[in-house]
């Protein structure tokens, strides 16, 4: 359990997050979302992963019901937390710590909590940002966490996307 939530960060949702704007502690809660046993279906169908613990054969299994794949879990932490907050995200290099906690059974309602662990530049647009990531479940209880490891630009970055300067025109043909 997580106990009571912390607070969320003051920066708003839908505005950009630009590596200046973050600070260590920051943090954001996503909206909730329901885990159907369509959506456990159709990322069976999607991965491959047909094993038993993802249907009714779980029964029998040690959580007597089925419960969803612990990577659908993650895929939606991942797509939850995309926009909680709205990162300047260049690209998601690495995840690490990761620990499937509780299972995620049919009916569950999941929403993430993400903070912001350590900030390190990188360059002179972009800062290496680690986040600790929780899927917390609708009683409060943390079912999967762990790290993710993104890139984010900076402001600078933002006005200046590339080296190259745009004004030139191209030679003609």
């Amino acid at each position: 359990m997580i106990g009571n939530p912390p607070q969320q960060s003051d920066k708003l949702d839908h505005e950009t997050v630009f590596l200046e704007d973050m600070g260590i502690g920051d943090r954001w809660f996503s909206p909730w979302r329901d885990i159907s046993a369509d959506d456990v279906a159709e990322f069976a169908v999607l991965t491959g992963d047909n094993d038993p613990l993802h249907s009714d054969d779980a029964l029998r299994s040690p959580f007597g019901e089925p419960i969803a794949h612990g990577l659908l879990g993650l895929s939606v932490l991942a797509g939850l937390s995309s926009k909680h907050p709205n990162a300047a995200t260049l690209a998601l290099v690495g995840i690490s710590d990761w620990q499937f906690e509780s299972p995620i059974f049919f009916g569950d309602r999941v929403q993430v909590c993400t903070e912001v662990e350590q900030i390190q530049q990188h360059g002179r647009r972009s800062g290496r940002v680690t986040w600790i990531r929780q899927l917390i479940n609708q009683n409060g209880k943390v079912v999967q966490r762990g790290r993710f490891v993104t890139l984010v630009a900076t402001r600078l970055r933002a006005r200046h996307p590339s080296g190259r300067d745009r004004s030139k025109s191209l030679p003609a043909r």
